[in-house]
């Protein structure tokens, strides 16, 4: 899926849809222009991939020494001198995801770097256990099968649902939603909604929390585009893949090896400070300012988080327009997370879930049995004979004790898998991070689109408004391909097809139910 070729996307979906670039040239001819990519995340990646594969001169410059953004992974040393790869914690590749695997692709055309867990079972410390092996995979009956199956349904429990208000969630338009739901909390929503409290966690609060948001604080439009992308938008949603090797060898090394291949300078350690008028004034290029000094390019994609992208915008006082400004200032960060990872000194019980969903042990949010589906983990395993665990802690109050919650955790894993109480913990890496963009209730408006008021820059990530039925690193990966598109545009050469899931309900008989009966329409 590079070149602009627009063939469907491997997969069994075939309601999938394109996003097709305008017509142009293959390629840049003549003196190619420059590009600065400030950011070497998933967004990054994917905008200097494209354009470095149409001939663009591209620097991509990155703040930290190592790429990958939220899915980077670095060195560390374990007692007794053994290596390992720590990262911000676990990352879903579901496979729908088109994007971002079309951009994996070209570094490992097959994607053997991904392996699939067989079910992603989620538990609740009331004993309720859900999962979605047995699903149908077809919407509707996917959401329909998940009700049937799931134990967290009981008949007394189903008065209590208003299809009125169910029946909004099967006509999901990215646009419309948003028009409809922005100014309501996820919470909220759910009360509407009606839903049983251990099915709401299960099936729709598990979102919020991927969004490493609290419910009351989560758009009620981001979790329903979330429900259309995951049980009623696509046949492919409901399972997905996980890295085979860390994400630095997996992943991200690979990938460098294809994009300097293409003529890419890639520099890390690199943070951009400002990004100023060119010589040849508001019109012309633009300057990007690190601690090299000063370097011109035709044009800038701000491939930022939170974070960086308010950091840059407000050293860069010249930078688009006093409304577009201020906007971005209005972004705010989720609550802070928790990643703990254990190296343990023996194996968990037989049968335990490479993944595992939770609710109702505090904080926990997940548990992952990394020596079970990754190679480095599974070697340090065998040798060892031991095991590798991650947990998982997702929108931590502001008032939360860094100290108390990693202890908190490990209580929680001898909870859900007692025989971890007996275990040694060999090595203990932890990471607390509080920079995933928050989409706030009523915070859609504010939200940067790819193109800013200086047709020069352009903005990646996936903090981006992108219009189009994608989340989390799908929606990094499309907006980096959507903003490469915007600025080949401008030289008249032709951009990457994008692929979604279907921006609306599949049935049309349901889509009707919906616009005659739904409670938001």
């Amino acid at each position: 899926m590079n070149g602009g070729e627009g063939t469907r996307p491997p997969g069994r979906d075939r309601r999938a849809q394109a996003v097709r670039p305008r017509p142009g040239r293959e390629r840049v001819t003549a003196d190619p222009p420059s590009v600065a990519v400030v950011g070497g995340g998933v967004a990054g990646l994917a905008a200097a991939t494209v354009l470095a594969e149409r001939g663009v001169r591209v620097v991509l410059h990155e703040r930290e020494p190592v790429l990958g953004g939220r899915v980077a992974g670095w060195p560390v040393a374990l007692p007794g001198g053994a290596r390992a790869t720590m990262t911000r914690g676990f990352h879903a590749f579901f496979r729908q995801y088109y994007n971002l695997r079309g951009l994996l692709r070209r570094a490992d055309p097959a994607l053997d770097m991904l392996t699939g867990l067989p079910d992603y079972p989620l538990v609740h410390s009331s004993g309720l256990r859900d999962g979605f092996r047995r699903v149908p995979r077809t919407p509707p009956w996917s959401a329909l099968g998940f009700v049937a199956l799931s134990p967290s349904f009981r008949p007394r429990d189903l008065p209590a649902l208003r299809p009125a208000v169910a029946l909004s969630l099967l006509d999901v338009r990215t646009r419309r939603v948003h028009e409809r739901l922005d100014d309501v909390s996820a919470h909220d929503f759910l009360d509407a909604l009606g839903f049983p409290a251990a099915a709401r966690h299960l099936a729709f609060e598990v979102f919020s929390r991927s969004f490493f948001a609290d419910p009351r604080e989560l758009s009620a439009a981001e979790m329903a585009l979330m429900f259309h992308i995951y049980f009623l938008g696509s046949s492919e949603g409901l399972l997905f893949d996980v890295p085979r090797e860390p994400f630095p060898q997996a992943l991200w090394d690979p990938l460098v090896r294809h994009l300097t291949g293409c003529g890419v300078e890639v520099r890390t350690s690199a943070p951009v400070e400002a990004v100023l008028p060119g010589p040849s004034g508001p019109s012309g290029g633009r300057l990007v300012v690190d601690g090299a000094g000063c370097r011109p390019y035709d044009a800038v994609v701000l491939a930022l988080d939170v974070g960086g992208l308010k950091g840059v915008v407000g050293r860069s006082p010249r930078l688009g327009d006093a409304g577009w400004r201020a906007r971005v200032a209005r972004l705010r960060n989720a609550p802070p997370f928790l990643v703990s990872r254990l190296w343990l000194d023996r194996p968990v019980a037989p049968g335990r879930p490479g993944f595992l969903g939770t609710g109702g042990y505090g904080a926990l949010d997940n548990v992952s049995v990394l020596s079970h589906w990754e190679g480095e983990a599974a070697r340090w395993s065998a040798r060892t004979g031991g095991s590798v665990v991650e947990l998982h802690a997702y929108a931590l109050p502001s008032t939360a004790v860094r100290e108390v919650e990693e202890k908190g955790l490990v209580d929680r894993l001898h909870q859900v898998y007692p025989e971890t109480r007996h275990a040694r913990v060999v090595a203990a890496r932890h990471e607390w991070r509080a920079d995933c963009p928050l989409f706030a209730v009523g915070g859609y408006r504010d939200r940067p689109t790819v193109r800013t008021p200086d047709p020069a820059v352009v903005v990646a990530g996936d903090l981006v408004r992108t219009d189009l039925p994608v989340a989390l690193m799908e929606r990094a990966a499309t907006s980096g391909f959507l903003a490469a598109n915007t600025l080949l545009e401008r030289w008249g050469v032709r951009g990457e097809t994008l692929w979604t899931v279907p921006d609306r309900g599949r049935s049309a008989l349901l889509r009707a139910l919906a616009r005659r009966f739904g409670a938001l329409r």
